[in-house]
């Protein structure tokens, strides 16, 4: 009896190793993309989310017009990996725009639009931060849906139709909007939320 003991144990061992790195294999395939502003991106709205996708196994690439370092409003910087021109949607299971007065520069962008909307039709996690969700709503993505915002944008979001709550972080099937800097955990761990229990 003992032998068959010990071979159980052992079974249920491999077994939940097995498991485990199922599960982490799973989260090392996910991809997320955060679009930045060259200049005036908000720090705290890249490097938290960032760090809080990475510390749930996501890949993170960075995105934005230029490859040169782009700078944050409190003085933080970061090379982006790719340029929004080389974006590739079917790589990525989520796509993030961070806010930050520069983000004003995606807001009526064709690009970024067609990026958003081939991203809403595949279902993909979209996600925008501050002042980011007006590109969402420009994009015709926000109609009829829950969004927040920096509060100065609100009735850019309302006048594409979308319904302004007001609320830190609001998510609305794939699609997740936040109002700011202070939000910006929080919006990191409903992004995580969203990508592995959609």
């Amino acid at each position: 009896m003992r032998g068959w003991y010990r071979f159980l144990i052992g079974v249920g061992i491999i077994g939940i190793f097995c498991f485990s790195e199922g599960i982490t294999q799973e989260r090392r395939d996910m991809k997320a993309l955060m679009v930045i502003a060259p200049e005036g991106f908000r720090d705290e709205e890249l490097f938290q989310p960032k760090q809080i996708l990475e510390e749930a196994g996501v890949e993170v690439v960075v995105a934005s017009t230029t490859l040169s370092s782009a700078k944050g409003m409190l003085g933080g910087s970061i090379v982006p990996n790719i340029k929004i021109d080389d974006v590739e949607v079917n790589d990525f299971d989520a796509i993030i725009f961070v806010g930050g007065v520069g983000a004003s520069c995606y807001w009526d962008d064709p690009l970024a639009h067609k990026i958003i909307m081939e991203a809403n039709s595949l279902n993909k996690v979209i996600a925008a931060i501050c002042i980011a969700p007006v590109t969402l709503a420009n994009s015709g993505i926000l109609k009829g849906k829950k969004a927040t915002v920096w509060p100065s944008e609100a009735d850019s979001l309302k006048s594409k139709g979308a319904i302004y709550t007001g609320n830190p972080v609001e998510r609305e099937g794939n699609i997740i909007t936040a109002s700011g800097p202070t939000a910006a955990k929080e919006f990191g761990k409903e992004i995580v939320q969203a990508l592995f229990k959609k």
